[in-house]
């Protein structure tokens, strides 16, 4: 059923481009005094948008339309004018083919000869093998003209390969600015944790055991529990900086861990058929990570929601939370993650409404 509903939809593509080729065709004639003026290149622009729309090119695709050199959409108008035209003939045989064998069938149904032709067993094979020949060159012809419009479009009206390069260039360049700057965020986050919280800890620690040491054994086990938190602390900053877990025993028993620490539930549903690249992995573990962070300390949530699966070439990663939700995508957090994520060629977005929830996303291509 599929097939059949994409096979009407390039046929009544095909079938648009060659009545928006006749039109074309009167436009050029038209316009053809009047090329350098500003207002015939704009409507040719307009009338190539529409080309594209019908042969449903990814927008992105348009940019070049945009330039100054409204000629560039003139030309794609005119080398199309072929290429339509031959699908309207083709369109126009596939109906002519319908109408005839229609009308052949309805009067060998009533006994009547056709063009005066009996349905004799012979005439009747031979009709049928040549009709179905016919058809299928003739649906042939139509995927076939819909496919070189598709890509004589994508040819004339993509943008041009040096300004893709140039773009490319640019992202990357941007991208390997904001991979450094996340990771000088990180350091100093590591470094605001370490004397922030364990160096006063095991400052803390060294003065009871002093105290203890002049006479005050009862000290002992205040200095044994901080010495735990301590511990704790370290091993939480050491996940921080990298999760030693996360080589050994993979993406799903790492994220079991960050479950595990979150002090709000939070329920991990990761379904992949097989390990992604390192950095992927190491990238949808920090955006869990970061995410249940934020969402523990700031949202007032009371449960998160963990998803990971593959999505074609991808790994997806969500996170929700049912907290009240005004995370700005801007926060140091966040931010940085958009970053690590982008450094991947990958899309990252944060959707909190006021009142909330949050769900966190991020889309890492694996290839």
């Amino acid at each position: 059923m599929r097939a059949v509903a994409e096979g009407l939809r390039v046929a009544g593509a095909v079938t648009a481009g060659g009545l928006t080729a006749l039109l074309e065709l009167l436009f050029l004639i038209a316009a053809l005094p009047f090329l350098a003026d500003a207002n015939v290149r704009a409507a040719g622009r307009r009338l190539a948008r529409l080309e594209a729309r019908r042969l449903r090119l990814d927008a992105s695709g348009l940019d070049a339309l945009h330039e100054e050199r409204g000629d560039r959409a003139l030309r794609y108008l005119a080398a199309r004018l072929p290429i339509g035209m031959l699908g309207g003939l083709v369109i126009a045989l596939l109906v002519i083919g319908a109408v005839v064998v229609t009308r052949l069938l309805l009067a060998w149904s009533v006994g009547e000869p056709y063009d005066g032709m009996r349905p004799t067993p012979l005439l009747v094979a031979y009709l049928t093998i040549s009709g179905f020949v016919l058809l299928f060159l003739d649906l042939s012809g139509v995927v076939g003209v819909h496919a070189l419009e598709r890509r004589l479009a994508a040819r004339m009206l993509g943008p041009d390969p040096t300004e893709t390069l140039r773009r490319r260039i640019d992202e990357l360049a941007e991208s390997r600015a904001g991979i450094v700057a996340a990771v000088d965020s990180e350091r100093r986050r590591i470094e605001r944790d370490l004397h922030d919280g364990l160096q006063q800890r095991l400052v803390a620690l060294s003065m009871l055991i002093g105290r203890s040491l002049r006479g005050r054994p009862e000290l002992l086990q205040q200095a044994h529990q901080e010495a735990q938190r301590a511990l704790a602390e370290l091993r939480e900053v050491a996940w921080r900086v990298y999760p030693s877990g996360l080589d050994s025993l993979g993406l799903g028993e790492a994220l079991a861990g960050v479950a595990e620490r979150s002090s709000v539930p939070v329920t991990v549903d990761c379904r992949l058929p097989e390990r992604p690249p390192m950095a992927v992995e190491t990238a949808a573990y920090f955006v869990v990570c970061e995410a249940v962070t934020n969402a523990a300390k700031h949202s007032g949530a009371a449960a998160i929601t963990v998803e990971v699966h593959k999505e074609g070439a991808a790994v997806l990663v969500r996170v929700r939370d049912d907290g009240v939700g005004g995370a700005r995508p801007s926060g140091g957090g966040l931010s940085g993650l958009a970053r690590r994520v982008a450094a991947l060629d990958g899309r990252f977005e944060v959707d909190s409404p006021a009142g909330g929830p949050t769900t966190v996303t991020a889309v890492l291509p694996c290839g």
